[in-house]
């Protein structure tokens, strides 16, 4: 009762805040783009091998991002981060939101609480036109059937998959080779839990299903003279993956992920070409396209870098972020920033700066306002470290993979809890993080293992209230 309370006072604040405030016509449309388990080395902008046209001519008209982290080397705790600008462990969200039995044994939350800080909602109470489209995976998922709309967080209309709750495209998977059918369990449990329209899609045309609702979205804000901020979070190219007929090369996994990917680039393409093709949006919006996580083993590719999905090696953490905007000069379009270390968290401050919305008082970011930086406007140095803890449910075939990461500057410390097993990296020297300085710098060990250690026992339920 108390969810559904806040719940409808947060939407009578949005409504009367929408109202007096207006949109000044200045104020830059955002398109963020967060593609489900792409690898760093996927993209062709980012030396993949895979065909991606469409974002690589993104990027060579914007910016490219190499020192660009995501706050968890999984889905739900990363999507946490860019939502609040928060560290997600601050929401109990550390992996992968599953079944009540499970989140309670993993100790992970059932969903995102209201009460967390959201762009989306800052956003809207400034009179931006909202909409999430695509995967939530925050809450209402398996047999979570309670959790609060997606409404709830700012979101004026949603449609989402088989991870959330309301409207949802599930997928309709073709049989195995084999000729057995294909068994997805979370999609038959989405299936019977209550809200809706369900749309039932063919797997490998999902993303084009929320790509033209996503352009219906931006036709809506357009047609009210608002701006915009919508999320559009296609669940391509995580696996089941299951590429269009004439992109599956010989069958193998990897080569029907590689022709996902080119078919999730396809269908971006349209959106891009859209709004390249509208004076107004063209010359004021924002778009973001980054991976929430690395790859899954055998699909995609963190290239030379460690690791990927679950890992806190730079190929589970790190993501290949583009920045395309009519703000950023001439002279710095197509560029590259490989100095500038940001995080998942550090763009809902980012992109309040950009809109010209002030944080609200009550609202605590753990990460920085790095806006010029994504418009070209300067490539500054981080000011305070980054630090992850890994997946409870990822501790490595042989418990071997570090439980906390923090990188300052130009190193990264990776560490167990207990602050034993230290692995000391100089990231700009050795992104592949093979050669292991920690016996050579102890004093460098000591400072970092103890301060994220210590961050470590301060991240809990309720620390950011």
């Amino acid at each position: 009762m108390r969810v559904v309370q806040f719940w409808a006072a947060g939407l009578a604040f949005l409504a009367a805040a929408t109202a007096a405030c207006g949109a000044g016509p200045a104020r830059p449309n955002i398109l963020f783009i967060f593609i489900d388990d792409m690898g760093y080395a996927d993209p062709g902008c980012f030396g993949g091998g895979a065909e991606t046209p469409n974002m690589d001519r993104l990027a060579a008209e914007g910016l490219r991002f190499t020192q660009f982290y995501v706050n968890a080397p999984i889905c739900s705790p990363s999507r946490v981060a860019v939502t609040t600008g928060q560290y997600p462990g601050r929401w109990q969200i550390t992996s992968y939101l599953d079944t009540r039995r499970l989140n309670r044994r993993r100790g992970v939350a059932d969903w995102l609480r209201p009460t967390a800080p959201s762009v989306a909602r800052i956003l809207a109470g400034a009179g931006y036109y909202t909409a999430h489209v695509g995967k939530w995976h925050m809450g209402g998922q398996r047999d979570v059937d309670d959790a609060p709309p997606i409404s709830a967080y700012g979101f004026a209309a949603s449609l989402t998959n088989f991870e959330g709750p309301g409207e949802r495209v599930l997928p309709l998977f073709e049989p195995r080779p084999d000729g057995k059918p294909l068994e997805h369990g979370p999609t038959q449990m989405s299936a019977r839990l209550p809200g809706g329209p369900i749309h039932w899609v063919k797997r490998h045309e999902v993303t084009a299903f929320y790509v033209d609702r996503a352009l219906q979205e931006i036709k809506t804000a357009v047609a009210r003279g608002r701006p915009f901020y919508i999320n559009l979070w296609p669940d391509d190219v995580h696996s089941p993956v299951q590429a269009p007929p004439g992109l599956r090369g010989k069958g193998s996994p990897r080569d029907h992920y590689k022709g996902v990917l080119k078919e999730l680039d396809r269908q971006l393409g349209r959106v891009f070409d859209f709004i390249r093709s509208e004076p107004e949006l063209r010359r004021n919006t924002i778009i973001l396209v980054a991976s929430d996580n690395g790859p899954e083993t055998g699909l995609g590719s963190a290239g030379e870098l460690r690791g990927g999905k679950g890992m806190l090696y730079e190929g589970g953490i790190r993501s290949p972020l583009i920045v395309w905007s009519g703000r950023i000069p001439v002279s710095a379009a197509g560029g590259r920033n490989d100095r500038t270390v940001m995080a998942g968290m550090d763009l809902p401050p980012s992109l309040l700066a950009l809109a010209g919305v002030p944080v609200p008082e009550e609202v605590r970011f753990d990460g920085l306002d790095m806006s010029r930086a994504l418009i070209g406007q300067g490539m500054p140095d981080r000011k305070q470290p980054v630090m992850w803890v890994r997946p409870p449910d990822r501790p490595g075939p042989n418990h071997d993979w570090p439980d906390l990461a923090i990188r300052q500057g130009n190193w990264k410390l990776l560490v167990f809890r207990n602050g034993t097993g230290a692995e000391l990296y100089n990231i700009p020297d050795d992104p592949a993080e093979a050669k292991n300085l920690a016996a050579a710098q102890p004093d460098v060990v000591r400072r970092l293992a103890d301060q994220v250690m210590r961050w470590d026992r301060s991240i809990s339920p309720g620390s950011a209230e």
